[in-house]
């Protein structure tokens, strides 16, 4: 993808609000900010998971945004969780209301085990997302989790 010489202002606020709101999912997620999470997704929302981004069939597929209430309520099962987001590829539509994109993560998962051992996950990610614009706010329609990679070592404090 070859940047363009210019983009235009409405284009760029659309542009610059996805982003916003892929930043504001990893931030409540590390948060623990659920109602904030779902606050991100359409009504009739998709979520999609696959533990391997190479499989066909995702291992988890959610409907309606109340069905991603317990997803991110795992989150809970770690001690923290750091997301950091990397680069993210945006297109929009010709009428501005729609969008796609892919945007990586690198997520960190700390947790304890019964030993007390500390111990961090880290999961490599890429979010596949269809975007919508409603009431003049972006919402993910759709997101899909990809797992590329996972790396679990133990972690000191």
């Amino acid at each position: 993808m070859s940047p363009r010489a210019t983009v235009p202002p409405e284009e760029a606020a659309d542009r610059l609000a996805i982003r916003e709101l892929v930043d504001a999912y990893a931030h409540c997620a590390d948060r623990r900010d659920p109602k904030g999470q779902l606050a991100l997704f359409t009504e009739d929302c998709r979520f999609l998971v696959f533990m391997d981004a190479t499989a066909a069939e995702p291992t988890q597929e959610l409907h309606g945004r109340e069905s991603l209430a317990p997803v991110f309520d795992n989150l809970n099962t770690y001690r923290a969780t750091t997301h950091f987001n990397g680069q993210s590829t945006v297109s929009l539509d010709a009428d501005g209301r729609r969008g796609s994109g892919e945007s990586y993560c690198l997520a960190h998962h700390v947790s304890f085990g019964a030993d007390a051992e500390r111990t961090i996950m880290v999961a490599s990610i890429r979010y596949l997302e269809e975007f919508v614009k409603q009431d003049g706010t972006w919402l993910f329609a759709e997101r899909r989790l990809m797992v590329d990679w996972t790396e679990t070592r133990p972690s000191t404090p």
